[in-house]
């Protein structure tokens, strides 16, 4: 028996663990996809998968359904593969272990995958069954949501009937998503060589942050760890000669990074390492204090950080160790500098907010994956936009700050957003399905957030569609929670809104 094979809808759950049984962390999805073809072809329901490994089922409408709109049912197969620090499971090919804790269900040790796995068990659920009433179903399965949308961008849609979409792909349950930001991933590459150098070597870890879904969470202003290593790594390198040896830090763009690792080569004896304010080589003289002063130093930002963040992201940690090392490969001093220059003068976060929707994010950007390779430093950054404009302009402001420094950027992903429908048929029978249900009417509202809604419309004729889901926690991270009995509420809302005529 399963961990989950008690819970209710046990189709639903029963599903759900398969998947998660499966890896499929973006960019993996081989296994994944062909596990939805065997499902569909077990029970000679027609499935087409594409070279990408989108999948596509359908199953015709039961008696008398067949005149009713066909429903498109979509979400995406990849997840965020992430883990804890210490945590020995290789995501690419081992399953999750899940477990239960009280009304949620979570993984031990890295991300569920609840985004967006428990839209495929919904599914997949609705397609084994027999005795649930229902209009043709059309289940759209997309690859790398996650990375770029990328199976949404190649699919081809021609073939659907439909053109109502329910979306399964949102975290929070009585909210209806109407519309998204667009956005691209960006990269911002400044192409720098490492020499031979001996000296100290320092290696400094920033982490302990809560991290999160850089649209759903990038509001809540949490520690970006690749952000705050260009800040102490700038600091750094105005007062010492400071040589870059290895940064990483972050795991996907749209990921808000929870931790970041570095190591740093303080060259030549403590004396010729030390800078004065102004920014030149000090004597001989300051070799006894030179030590004592960059421990200081480096306390004094642990302290102004962890203070800036006491509210918003209270685990924060900054630690370092020192050693004498041999020959190593590191940056230049002066290329050290351009980096931790270019890195602090990044934009990064909230850079307006709408002020036609109140409270809602209009553009932000997120530096998601910083890492320093053979030819040079590459800072990953998500950008998302509810104007096209304003993200074409912080783009050009990404690539304005690069440039200046010696780099240059690549835009790749780029995903439209999704404009709002004044008249949509699928939202009124929805809203009234759920009114009918609760004795109340859910939210409508847009999220800063990209969906591959935006992207789907480019393909189906006049898409009629809204983006509904269970309620989830900390998406994107090792503490990510998928609500029990909110999974249930939901799973009992599918089958009220397919069972629903038109016109009743």
């Amino acid at each position: 028996m399963g961990v989950l094979s008690n819970l209710e809808p046990q189709k639903v759950f029963y599903y759900f663990e398969e998947i998660t049984k499966i890896p499929h962390g973006s960019g993996n999805v081989g296994q994944i996809s062909d596990y939805l073809v065997e499902f569909a072809r077990s029970r000679n329901l027609e499935v087409i998968q594409d070279e990408l490994k989108n999948v596509i089922i359908f199953k015709e409408a039961t008696p008398g359904y067949e005149a009713e709109p066909a429903v498109i049912l979509q979400g995406h197969m990849d997840m965020v593969a992430v883990k804890e620090p210490n945590c020995p499971k290789d995501m690419k090919t081992e399953g999750l272990q899940v477990a239960i804790d009280g009304d949620f269900v979570y993984a031990e040790h890295t991300s569920l995958g609840g985004d967006d796995g428990i839209a495929v068990a919904y599914a997949l659920a609705l397609l084994d069954a027999e005795d649930i009433p229902h209009p043709r179903l059309e289940v759209v399965i997309t690859v790398d949501e996650e990375v770029g949308m990328d199976g949404a961008r190649e699919i081809d849609l021609s073939m659907l009937k439909g053109n109502r979409l329910v979306n399964l792909d949102s975290e929070e349950e009585g909210v209806f998503l109407t519309g998204c930001a667009g956005g691209a991933r960006v990269n911002c590459r400044l192409p720098l060589k490492k020499e031979s150098g001996t000296g100290t070597v320092c290696r400094l870890y920033i982490g302990g942050l809560l991290g999160g879904h850089s649209g759903e969470e990038i509001q809540k202003e949490r520690g970006n760890s690749n952000m705050l290593f260009g800040r102490v790594l700038r600091n750094l390198s105005r007062f010492w000669t400071v040589r870059l040896i290895r940064v990483e830090g972050g795991l996907a763009d749209n990921a808000i990074p929870r931790e970041t690792k570095a190591e740093l080569l303080f060259s030549g004896d403590f004396g010729d390492s030390r800078r004065d304010s102004e920014g030149q080589i000090g004597s001989a003289g300051l070799q006894a204090s030179w030590a004592q002063d960059l421990q200081e130093r480096l306390e004094q930002l642990k302290t102004e950080i962890a203070a800036e963040l006491a509210t918003k992201d209270p685990g924060f940690e900054m630690r370092w160790e020192f050693e004498n090392g041999g020959e190593v490969l590191a940056l230049s001093a002066e290329d050290t500098c351009r980096a931790g220059a270019m890195l602090a003068a990044l934009p990064n976060g909230v850079q307006s907010m709408s002020a036609d929707m109140p409270g809602l994010v209009e553009t932000s950007l997120n530096l998601g994956i910083l890492k320093l390779d053979e030819n040079g430093l590459n800072a990953e950054f998500s950008v998302r936009s509810s104007l096209e404009s304003a993200k074409d302009a912080l783009i050009g402001k990404l690539d304005a700050v690069t440039e200046l420094a010696g780099g240059s950027v690549s835009v790749s992903g780029a995903y439209p957003g999704w404009k709002y429908r004044a008249d949509s048929p699928l939202r009124d029978k929805m809203i009234r399905v759920y009114g009918e249900m609760y004795g109340r009417e859910p939210r409508v509202k847009a999220i800063h957030a990209g969906l591959e809604c935006g992207l789907l419309g480019s393909k189906i004729r006049n898409l009629d569609c809204v983006s509904i889901g269970p309620d989830m926690q900390a998406i994107h991270t090792t503490e990510e929670r998928l609500s029990i009995s909110s999974t249930g509420r939901v799973w009992e809302y599918l089958l009220r809104f397919l069972a629903q005529k038109e016109g009743v």
